[in-house]
């Protein structure tokens, strides 16, 4: 970059009171949104409030840039990329700035979220109406820029339908309001010299012409189309008593619905809401032996008042098989379905909305559609919903280059139209060779149509444009929408003239022209857009980097593919109140660049388009950008593309370390067991020593933080010393082989011995097996070369002793969980270590498999009240799951237990011990978990499964945590 921008960069950033960037990091991971595309930006501003804005928008001025607007940047036409400054609103235009109760309004900042926002209205019985499949992430400023509708618009409408006001700020920096105005008021503000004043006297002149009235009338979209963005919406505006006999005020803030941020920027939104829709909610999930078959029996099932109609077709389903999240979710799935709609009904009682579900199912029997129609109550509703929301981010799963590409999945067409629509369309698709993925908005005459695509590759390139106009043409003959509801960006852009006609589109550029006259807003979006087929993700017909690894990563073809898996969707971006565990740094500092996405991105870029070195892993942007990542592995089970940036973390380290030497600390960290076995010799005295400030200061650890004390011996000397005393009470129940793991031998000497007590209590034989440790602490470090012998050395101990009937059974979940996950991908013997993966178990899940098989009951336990809560840890959670320790502590009839909504604690091994990142790790464990359990009564139980977990609730709220295994030791009789 020329000296002089960055001098103007570094004067721009000291007026700002917010932040700007223009570090190769910043800039890399800014210049992808969730669509094919990619521009290196110029910059990344995080304004702070108007000021900066006006700031940025003279600095634009000045220097003949364009600014681009970003919210959570889940864009999929490309409409936050570009070349210019990105201005990211996410992190301080958050606000809810009034609400009117009464009124049904809210005024709102363009940050906030679509959900939290919902979270605040739900007391006063009422929400905004549209509802996208990013709505846990995804913020109104976004949506009003997309005029986003989502899955509730056959009944709620459109952003644009409730947008009342929008306060703005025009091209030359100052501000207007844009609302309803009657005819007298609208012409009032035609007069004047400022430029508001202009914007609506060019529009009012534009629109007075009615050869322009009928042009426009003529080349758009179907009015019976609710879905429909293409271009400014200048035909909404014909539709008032401005231009027409209609009795309704004219507001501009409907044209800036859906202008992609292109003709002002927004900072203040008014939205109309709705009361909340009947709380009682069923789905009836119809299945279908193809897609046409299902898009006739849309037509059929929207005469019900259905709430949702939603279609997902086998290649979605087939992705969810891969997804451990949403395996859970697909329950209902019968068959081999080739398409299924999931049908919403919503009543006041739940007699109601059955009898209303059956009239629908005895409607498409009737009419000879469908094969099963499952009836999915309230909560097994919502899970669904949440299948059907994953589609977008798991056509990620896809392994290879081959992906379902976004350039054809806006289209709209009258619902009346859609089989017909469909079925021509299937034609041609078929013509190249293609089979489309269909889901998504059936009811609303939109389907989320996806080709699959190497864009790496030119001949798909080609194919990518030529699909993408026919298509274009088609949506034409229907008079449709090319562009229903994610926006034109740069991937519909340039089809808008074929779209709207010529004479329009330059009506368009002139309303673009008064706007914005120096093209500062968006450039190269709607109007003179971008070419659709360049600055792609990758480089077209390059050769592929060759990037060897360490760990294996061929069930992605690579650690290069597995990175690009990533496509942007920003699933990682969700709330602490969203649920979940994705992604605890996030959540923490609310920045882009401590998301999922931004590792993965980061990964992809510095490996590809990186200045070339022999290490193509070293760079201190790549240190950056996984600095802050706990590893806690929620990605590798909640984002629907299943990107594990843990693993990534892993072997980025180890490469890194090659030739930037690891600090004592890491060392330390890595080789703790080596420490550990000399520590033990004398633990009082190390206990003493290492909780001394001076100890820690030294070693790089918070002085807050308390280190977790070597036990008097180790839990190997006491099986020792016990092991003749370990009979397994009779009848005998099974037997299985108990994994002595680092830190619970080391540390936990009483959780072993209560798991070792439990089991034995309750009839099993127990195998002692010298074995070596995990390599959990090497692995987190980036050892991998010491994890890789350590992985190896166990799989051959293991791999001849373990089977069906003499399970390997562990209690510190993170280590018990190596076997399952990176054992894997290091070892040398794979076929061993897949068998190991597949009977390897934590405590709570033998247990679990142990009472479905009926050989552990309730009668075995105590009939005292107990009140337990559970703290599930990450690992549990992405690898495992918390039902099965829910289940095991269920036992004891009279025991309540509950699991914590809770995410990551924080800690994460050695992670809350550095004291760089001692503060961060107290923020994450007070947003998901300190603040949860404070407010529980003083007699209940705590359990948690991870040795980090209990020593984090200890430090964070002086509560002591127990192992599941004490709890129910202790519930015996």
């Amino acid at each position: 970059m020329p000296v002089t921008i960055n001098t103007q960069l570094q004067k721009l950033s000291e007026k700002l009171d917010g932040a700007l960037f223009y570090d190769d990091l910043h800039k890399s991971i800014y210049a992808t949104d969730a669509s094919v595309y990619r521009k290196i930006p110029l910059a990344v501003a995080f304004p702070k409030d108007d000021n900066d804005l006006k700031i940025l928008i003279d600095f634009a001025q000045q220097n003949q840039i364009t600014l681009i607007p970003r919210a959570a940047g889940t864009s999929l036409a490309g409409q936050c990329v570009g070349d210019g400054l990105v201005v990211d609103t996410s992190k301080h235009f958050t606000s809810i700035l009034s609400f009117d109760e009464k009124a049904k309004t809210v005024t709102v900042q363009p940050g906030i979220v679509r959900d939290e926002l919902n979270r605040y209205l739900k007391p006063y019985g009422l929400f905004f109406g549209p509802n996208t499949s990013t709505s846990n992430r995804c913020m109104i400023g976004g949506m009003v820029g997309n005029n986003s509708s989502g899955t509730t618009s056959i009944q709620f409408g459109v952003t644009r339908d409730k947008v009342i006001q929008l306060k703005i700020l025009l091209s030359d920096g100052s501000e207007a309001t844009f609302e309803a105005l009657n005819q007298n008021d609208f012409k009032q503000k035609c007069v004047g010299n400022s430029l508001e004043n202009k914007i609506y006297n060019t529009i009012f002149e534009e629109l007075s012409d009615k050869e322009k009235q009928e042009g426009i009338r003529n080349e758009f979209p179907k009015k019976s189309i609710h879905r429909r963005n293409t271009g400014y919406a200048v035909d909404e505006l014909l539709n008032t008593s401005t231009f027409s006999t209609s009795d309704e005020n004219i507001n501009i803030a409907k044209l800036l619905c859906g202008s992609e941020g292109t003709l002002a920027f927004t900072t203040e939104i008014t939205l109309q809401l709705d009361d909340l829709p009947p709380s009682q909610s069923l789905v009836v999930a119809a299945h279908f032996t193809s897609i046409q078959e299902s898009l006739e029996a849309t037509v059929v099932a929207m005469k019900h008042n259905l709430y949702t109609c939603e279609l997902m077709d086998k290649t979605i389903l087939d992705c969810t098989k891969k997804n451990r999240e949403q395996l859970k979710n697909r329950y209902f799935i019968e068959g081999d379905p080739k398409a299924i709609l999931l049908l919403e009904i919503k009543a006041a009682t739940d007699k109601e909305t059955e009898a209303l579900a059956d009239k629908l199912i005895a409607d498409l029997k009737q009419h000879n559609f469908g094969y099963s129609y499952p009836k999915l109550f309230n909560a097994d509703s919502e899970k669904a919903a949440e299948l059907r929301k994953a589609g977008l981010g798991l056509l990620g799963n896809i392994v290879g280059d081959n992906k379902a590409v976004a350039c054809i999945e806006d289209t709209a067409v009258d619902l009346q139209d859609l089989p017909a629509y469909i079925k021509e369309f299937t034609a041609m698709m078929d013509s190249y060779g293609q089979e489309a993925v269909y889901y998504a908005h059936a009811g609303a005459g939109e389907l989320h149509l996806r080709p699959i695509l190497n864009l790496k590759k030119a001949k798909d390139v080609v194919l990518f444009k030529t699909i993408t106009t026919e298509t274009a043409k088609l949506v034409k003959k229907y008079k449709g929408s090319f562009s229903g509801e994610h926006g034109d960006g740069i991937v519909r852009g340039e089809f808008i003239p074929l779209m709207i006609g010529d004479k329009n589109y330059d009506l368009l550029r002139r309303i673009k022209q008064v706007f914005d006259p120096n093209n500062i807003f968006n450039k190269g979006k709607i109007v003179d857009a971008f070419p659709m087929d360049q600055s792609f993700r990758y480089e077209v017909d390059r050769n592929e980097p060759e990037i060897k690894t360490i760990m294996d990563f061929s069930d992605s073809e690579g650690i290069l593919k597995a990175a690009e898996k990533c496509n942007g969707s920003g699933d990682c971006r969700k709330s602490t109140d969203a649920g979940g565990m994705m992604c605890p740094s996030y959540r923490a500092t609310l920045n882009e660049k401590d998301t999922t996405r931004a590792r993965a991105n980061a990964l992809r870029e510095f490996l590809t388009n990186g200045v070339e070195k022999r290490n193509k892993f070293d760079h201190e942007e790549l240190k950056k950008v996984f600095d802050l990542c706990l590893s806690c592995k929620a990605c590798a089970s909640e984002c629907p593309s299943n990107v594990d940036v843990a693993s990534f973390k892993a072997e980025f380290l180890h490469q890194y370390q090659k030739v930037n030497k690891p600090s004592f600390r890491t060392k330390m960290f890595a080789n703790n067991v080596k420490y550990n076995k000399l520590g033990s010799i004398f633990p009082s005295l190390t206990n003493v020593i290492l909780n001394t400030s001076l100890t820690k200061k030294i070693m790089g650890i918070a002085v807050e933080r308390s280190i977790p004390k070597l036990a008097p011996q180790t839990l190997r000397k006491w099986i020792k010393k016990n092991k003749s005393k370990l009979q397994p009470e009779q009848p005998l129940k099974g037997e299985l082989t108990l994994f002595c793991d680092e830190f619970t031998n080391f540390y936990d000497l009483n959780v072993g011995i209560d798991s070792i007590k439990l089991l034995t209590k309750l009839g099993y034989h127990i195998n002692f097996i010298d074995h070596t440790e995990s390599g959990r602490s090497h692995i987190s470090k980036g050892f991998l070369d010491e994890a890789k012998e350590l992985a190896n050395k166990n799989i051959a101990i293991f791999k001849d002793k373990i089977n069906k009937n003499n399970p390997i059974i562990g209690m510190e979940p993170s280590a018990i969980l190596s076997f399952r996950d990176e054992y894997v991908r290091l070892a040398d013997d794979k076929e061993a270590a897949k068998f190991l993966a597949l009977h390897a178990y934590t405590i709570e899940e033998f247990l679990n498999n142990e009472i479905n098989a009926g050989n552990i009951n309730s009668s075995q336990f105590t009939n005292e009240h107990k009140e337990i809560k559970i703290h599930g840890h990450c690992h549990q959670k992405s690898l495992s799951t918390t039902s099965a320790t829910f289940a095991m502590l269920n036992l004891p009839k009279n025991y309540n237990v509950t699991i914590i909504n809770s995410g990551c604690c924080g800690m994460a091994g050695s992670f809350g011990y550095e004291k760089e990142h001692y503060e961060l790790s107290m923020q994450v464990g007070e947003q998901s978990l300190f603040s949860k359990i404070r407010k529980f009564k003083p007699n209940t139980e705590i359990s948690a499964a991870g040795t980090s977990c209990r020593h984090q609730i200890y430090d964070g709220t002086k509560k002591v945590a127990l192992h599941p295994a004490q709890l129910l030791l202790r519930a015996l009789v």
